[in-house]
């Protein structure tokens, strides 16, 4: 058995002004930090063999804070534009509450946790899945049937495609799945791959507003 630790990046700048930031690339607040630092010692006790995160500061940043929190700031990482956070195209720095207003629930919904209903010149969630998953069987996976534990910093999106792939979530039920910053998403992975218990831990109450 192996771990498989999955870490929502701290709270952004862009998060704290209700902002959609996708592939901008923002820097955690002082609030992003502590949460880091909360969802760090939340995992103290798991001994990590290697961690991964995306290419955006906001990620690396928490697994840097992370890595301190756990005593083992040697942990090897690597960084994959494959576990980058989606992209949101002409949404890209807009106001959430503000396009709610403007969009309507419904449209505002498909854009925000819709499976595959990418807002204008943006992905879908369905297309950060095609980009995440095979890079997890790849170059992921294999660490977890080795029984060696694994360590993930990266995005609100990029984790939700990975849950559902692991939690195997309908189309149409994976809009209800939201991962609030710092909040730690903690499975055991058996030596076939599968997915044999899950803890949440470091929970954000407020994860609706991020």
């Amino acid at each position: 058995m192996a771990y498989l630790a999955l870490i929502r990046h701290g709270k952004s700048t862009y998060n704290e002004k209700g902002l959609w930031a996708g592939l901008t690339d923002v820097p955690l607040t002082k609030d992003g930090e502590e949460e880091a630092k909360n969802a760090g010692e939340a995992i103290k006790d798991i001994p990590f063999a290697v961690s991964f995160t995306s290419r955006l500061q906001r990620a690396q940043k928490t697994l840097e804070i992370i890595k301190k929190s756990i005593n083992n700031t040697s942990l090897p990482t690597t960084e994959s534009e494959a576990l980058n956070e989606r992209d949101y195209g002409d949404l890209a720095g807009k106001n959430k509450w503000e396009m709610k207003e403007e969009l309507g629930e419904e449209l505002f919904l498909k854009y925000r946790r819709s499976w595959d209903f990418p807002p204008p010149n943006g992905e879908a969630l369905k297309q950060v899945y095609e980009r995440v998953i095979p890079y997890y069987k790849e170059i992921i996976l294999p660490y977890l049937t080795q029984g060696k534990n694994v360590l993930i910093a990266a995005h609100g999106n990029s984790l939700r495609a990975l849950v559902k792939y692991l939690e195997n979530i309908p189309d149409d039920e994976i809009s209800k799945l939201e991962i609030g910053t710092g909040e730690v998403y903690l499975y055991d992975i058996n030596p076939q791959g599968e997915m044999i218990s899950k803890e949440i831990r470091s929970v954000n109450e407020n994860k609706a507003n991020v």
